[in-house]
């Protein structure tokens, strides 16, 4: 179709004239590229690494209160900076290298940190190179903090930004040497800067194996021994997105529409199509997800998923599950979003029951932005102690602003803070519970077609969480 635009008359239209979906609210702002991957059509894995590295490094950010530093740091982890943020100190080593000018840190960016700003003219002796950037508030009046770090940072490379400013990508851009994302600059509600706490809750369940493959993007930091992340706490009521709590528990006797939905979709990494008839409920067992092997055109298998028709922003979720173990197969428990894409993963595979593949994905910008990167994560294998095809289990992901935890029968297994090694996810996500069988031997091993059909039991889904307002459309 590409080819033969000069001969089609196309109108567009800013509304949609005709309705895609009569079960969920859709729009018109959307591409035939993600529909043909869903189904498997094509592959994004191609494109799945960030190779971009901005060249103008490193760089520092100061500023007032509440003059859109949290909106910088986002702008700069989209420009391809692994940056710190929003927080009243460094952990001690990562300020120990960077005072002594040493290449091994952690992070190329560094946006309010509140003991940095009295060091501002060491830094600039230190790193002659660096870019400095100054925030302003809506006055677009630099205050007085601001004016004794312009002083220090006399002869400095220094561009000055405004809140108001209609242009921030041309300013940071220009000032960066960088091309802007197609993509709007992020406006989130300031964070503030966080109090730093130290110390570590130790958990013994990571096995002692080789650690899966991570992505390698600005959003992963590469393992070192003596980082532990950033262990912080959130400023209270610092929000930009509108939630209400809610709960909700259910025994999945049968399909409660108002809150759940059946996937009818897949995705490249995916041999099976997700079919609403391979979930059934039944009273007093729960959900039964089958994978069976049958021709279907774009697959040659069909599997199950149950998806949130919420989206949700922090909370407590759990579910009760007894996972196949058929060699090939995942059980999945996990919440997840595109655009950008983030996810937090719970998974069982069918070839080692007995462990949990707990993940992480992330990628920057606010609501829409068009970052997916990544198809490896962030991944850890926690040894379960038991075999999790045998008898139910209880398991839950605890997702917070600043941490995130998982447990299994109420026990910690596993916790991870920002940067530890992924910032925390920010944006609403849906929640999800499938089974289908991996094209990856890497993750489940080679799929025992034989041993078909197979069926993982989801007795309840229970769940403590800030609910979006705006409900999720597939």
């Amino acid at each position: 179709m590409n080819h033969q635009f000069g001969v089609l008359d196309v109108r567009a239209t800013r509304q949609s004239i005709i309705s895609q979906r009569r079960d969920v609210s859709s729009t018109n702002s959307y591409s035939i590229l993600p529909v043909l991957t869903k189904i498997g059509a094509i592959t994004s894995e191609g494109a799945s690494l960030f190779h971009v590295r901005p060249s103008e490094r490193p760089v520092f950010a100061f500023g007032p209160d509440g003059s859109g530093l949290s909106s910088l740091a986002m702008a700069l982890s989209m420009l391809g900076y692994t940056c710190c943020s929003d927080l009243q100190a460094l952990p001690g080593p990562e300020v120990e290298m960077l005072l002594a000018g040493r290449g091994d840190r952690v992070f190329d960016a560094y946006v309010n940190i509140g003991s940095l700003a009295g060091e501002a003219r060491p830094l600039k002796e230190r790193y002659p190179q660096a870019k400095f950037i100054i925030t302003t508030g809506k006055a677009g009046i630099v205050d007085n903090n601001n004016l004794k770090i312009l002083d220090d940072l006399n002869g400095a490379d220094i561009a000055v930004l405004h809140l108001e400013a209609s242009n921030k990508w041309q300013v940071v851009c220009e000032h960066l040497r960088c091309a802007p994302p197609a993509c709007s600059f992020p406006e989130l509600a300031d964070l503030g800067q966080r109090k730093l706490l130290y110390g570590t809750i130790e958990t013994d369940s990571v096995l002692n194996c080789k650690p899966p493959k991570r992505d390698k993007s600005p959003w992963v930091v590469e393992p070192r021994q003596w980082w532990q992340g950033i262990h912080s706490v959130p400023i209270e009521g610092r929000s930009s997105i509108a939630a209400t709590l809610v709960r909700v528990s259910d025994c999945l006797e049968s399909l409660d529409t108002r809150h759940w939905l059946l996937r009818d979709d897949t995705f490249t990494g995916n041999l099976a199509l997700f079919r609403p008839s391979n979930i059934e409920f039944q009273s007093g067992l729960g959900a039964a997800l089958s994978i069976r092997r049958e021709p279907l055109g774009v697959r040659e298998y069909s599997a199950a998923s149950l998806t949130s028709r919420d989206r949700y922003l922090f909370g407590r979720f759990e579910a009760i599950i007894k996972a196949s173990n058929v060699p090939g197969v995942v059980t999945g428990f996990f919440l997840h979003r595109d655009s950008p894409r983030q996810e937090i993963d719970i998974e069982i595979a069918g070839n080692r029951p007995d462990r949990l593949l707990v993940n992480v994905f992330y990628n920057p910008g606010g609501e829409g932005a068009n970052f997916d990167y990544g198809y490896r994560g962030a991944a850890s294998y926690i040894d379960l102690g038991f075999d999790a095809s045998e008898a139910y289990h209880q398991y839950a992901i605890v997702w917070g602003p600043c941490e995130i935890r998982w447990f299994v029968d109420n026990l910690l297994v596993h916790w991870r803070v920002e940067w530890e090694p992924t910032p925390i996810p920010h944006l609403p996500m849906a929640l999800h519970v499938n089974a289908w069988p991996s094209r990856s031997k890497e993750l489940a091993g080679r799929l025992t077609s034989r041993r078909l059909p197979t069926t993982t039991f989801i007795r309840s889904i229970a769940l403590e969480a800030n609910r979006h307002q705006r409900p999720l459309s597939l």
